[in-house]
């Protein structure tokens, strides 16, 4: 069934209707894109200039990082509306780094852990077996349960001398309008939800006094900090060594999100459903490294995707890259105008915070759907359920908090982190502990079909299965090399010279077979689904190894990287 969906990421929905987007998510997050840089340095006693600095360079990044999400710059950038703003995850190891070394420790070391994100980012498919949709569904879910203790505490972060009712009237005003739109309204109304969430609860909250009007008025039109940038400390002292191996653990969690993110982005940003593209997410990898190492660069603190982002898309149906560019042209033009930025800044609290609430509540449902999309098992529904009550403990700080001193307390007090950690380490463990693999090497033409033959019939025969069985699994493994091979034919790319590696292994009931070559353009998961909806009297030679392969197999994944295909099938034991 079609999804909701008014614009895909490659239509262009009118100039105005995409500059509001852009507008009120710019509005939404700009506090939280501040307020990181703001408690990592007053945390750490920094003084006024660099504070300045560091949240001039941090809306910078964010709004550069943001348009190359979108836009795509080669490799590098996903290209689908997702934002980009500072990354709280962070928090305790940059306090850590400005007390022990000043800005320019912290700079260097932003920079030179950002280079780890590259690294993950061009060599994602080894990783595959780690970072997989449960794990980045469960990473989502989490995001929610990090998030929400702070979106709690800002429904009731009104002056003193407010009116009791100031907060709860206007925080239920907002998501009321919300609500009630979003479950009755169809067409372009639908479209603009968040706007009209937004001004239903500023409206009622200036009847109670909190719309800051004055700090808009007093703030200057036009602004750029004298000073402040601390450059890079290229000693490489001990202090350096010590602090590097946590920042590469954080920056590599923030990325695990970033994988989460823009998998996630993916299954609301099409009317039909798609295949996750893995060069999309590793290009949002690559942008998410970026930003990290201009953050750097620039001496202030990392960034990382806005899960909202996702939640966003879904609610409004609206997945276009356009509304990514004016978010980082706003957050750009909000670095230079102090004005911008205090108009969006005036926003109040819990009329923020109950937007995101809505945010948040839909993109929790959306990690639950990637896990289920997987498949859930005995096993996965173990790391689902363990990994997220470990996280969902120690963000609230009701596992061993007194024990595990203040740094440690800290980083492992972020429920992503170590609800994330959770999670990687179990799947790592059921990779190592699993049946090893039987791997062949080949060409990937019609010549090797003979010996892959030969080396599934002997997989097959030494666990003592049926002929039967033994001939499905090797027409299985024939109609998939065929299809591969038929895929780069149509491409107008011939398969011939291109290396093939064929690894067998036996999981629970299921023979599963994973074909690892050079890429092409189509996904065959998605070919297969149109296959399945039409029957054509003389199908082409290679949509008749597809249909075979779906007969003589219980399920095909197919994964996409710049450079590798990796064809998983699974075929079913009687």
């Amino acid at each position: 069934m079609s999804s909701p969906v008014r614009y895909e990421p490659h239509e262009r929905p009118p100039p105005l209707l995409a500059f509001g987007l852009g507008f009120q998510q710019s509005a939404l997050c700009i506090a939280g894109v501040v307020l990181t840089p703001v408690i990592v340095i007053r945390v750490a006693g920094q003084g006024e200039p660099y504070l300045t600095w560091a949240v001039f360079a941090a809306l910078l990044v964010c709004g550069v990082t943001t348009v190359m999400q979108a836009v795509r710059f080669g490799r590098v950038g996903a290209g689908y509306p997702m934002l980009m703003g500072t990354s709280g995850a962070f928090i305790a190891v940059c306090v850590t780094a400005l007390v022990t070394g000043g800005p320019a420790l912290l700079a260097t070391l932003v920079t030179i852990s950002a280079l780890f994100q590259f690294a993950l980012s061009a060599r994602l498919s080894w990783l595959r077996r780690i970072i997989t949709p449960t794990v980045a569904g469960t990473v989502v879910m989490l995001i929610a349960v990090t998030v929400m203790p702070i979106v709690f505490d800002t429904l009731v972060d009104v002056p003193e001398g407010t009116a009791p009712a100031a907060a709860p009237v206007s925080a239920a005003a907002t998501m009321l309008v919300i609500a009630v739109v979003t479950l009755r309204a169809s067409g372009i109304l639908r479209l603009w939800v968040p706007v009209l969430g937004l001004v239903a609860g500023c409206v009622v909250s200036a009847f109670f006094g909190l719309y800051d009007m004055q700090s808009v008025i007093d703030a200057d039109w036009i602004g750029v900090p004298s000073g402040g940038w601390p450059g890079l400390d290229l000693g490489f002292g001990p202090a350096f060594w010590a602090l590097l191996p946590a920042f590469v653990f954080v920056t590599l969690v923030g990325a695990i999100e970033t994988v989460g993110d823009s998998m996630a982005i993916q299954k609301v940003a099409w009317r039909k459903p798609r295949a996750t593209d893995f060069r999309v997410v590793q290009g949002a990898v690559a942008a998410d490294g970026m930003g990290n190492l201009l953050s750097g660069l620039a001496g202030t603190v990392p960034n990382t995707t806005y899960s909202t982002s996702v939640a966003i898309a879904e609610l409004t149906g609206v997945a276009a890259r356009r509304v990514g560019v004016w978010i980082g042209v706003l957050f750009v033009a909000a670095a230079f105008l102090p004005k911008v930025a205090a108009m969006l800044l005036a926003i109040p609290g819990p009329v923020v915070a109950a937007y995101i609430t809505v945010l948040l509540a839909l993109l929790f449902v959306l990690g639950m759907r990637m896990v289920v999309h997987d498949g859930v098992d005995y096993r996965k529904a173990l790391i689902v359920g363990l990994s997220f009550w470990i996280g969902t403990g120690f963000q609230h700080q009701a596992i061993f908090a007194d024990r595990l001193g203040e740094w440690w307390g800290t980083l492992l007090g972020n429920g992503m982190t170590s609800g994330g950690l959770t999670a990687v380490l179990l799947t790592l463990f059921m990779e190592l502990t699993s049946a090893r693999r039987r791997r062949i090497e080949t060409t990937l033409d019609t010549e090797a079909l003979p010996k892959i033959d030969a080396f599934l019939r002997d997989f097959a025969s030494r666990r003592g299965w049926s002929e039967g069985t033994v001939d499905r699994i090797c027409s299985a493994g024939e109609e998939a090399l065929l299809s591969l091979i038929g895929r780069r034919d149509t491409d107008g790319d011939g398969a011939g010279g291109r290396r093939l590696m064929l690894m067998a292994k036996m999981v629970d009931r299921h023979a599963e077979l994973e074909f690892v070559a050079a890429s092409g353009k189509e996904n065959l998961e998605d070919v297969m689904v149109l296959l399945s909806k039409h029957h054509p009297d003389d199908p082409a030679e290679h949509e008749l190894s597809l249909r075979l392969l779906r007969h003589y197999a219980s399920s095909v994944r197919h994964q996409q990287y710049h450079g590798t295909d990796i064809v998983t099938v699974r075929v079913d034991l009687p």
